[in-house]
């Protein structure tokens, strides 16, 4: 956020991040809210084990940004590129950053 020159909680290169909020009202225990741009969705809960995560560059960061703002507005989304871009592993990533159980359908075969 220093290399990009955030000065405030409202500039884009903030809001743009997937931020991740403790709201301690919601519920017994509380609740975590995930949040990007103007978006807001509940954390799913969904244990997916301790494995790797995906290296960030700006196209994955347009890619997630895209979902995520699909996601809320109760769409889907369809990433579509070339083979081995990093397509799938980009979905499965969010998945796991949303707490979300993910189903891949490889329906080249």
């Amino acid at each position: 956020m220093i290399k990009a020159n955030c000065q405030s909680v409202f500039d884009f290169d903030w809001l743009s991040q997937l931020r991740f909020y403790w709201n301690k009202d919601d519920g017994e225990f509380g609740g975590i809210i995930v949040r990007q741009t103007n978006q807001q969705m509940e954390f799913g809960y969904e244990y997916q084990g301790n494995n790797g995560r995906l290296v960030v560059t700006p196209l994955t960061d347009r890619c997630v940004l895209t979902l995520v703002t699909a996601l809320a507005l109760n769409r889907g989304g369809a990433p579509a590129g070339p083979a081995g871009t990093g397509k799938t592993e980009t979905v499965k990533d969010l998945g796991k950053n949303l707490a979300k159980y993910v189903v891949v359908f490889n329906c080249s075969d």
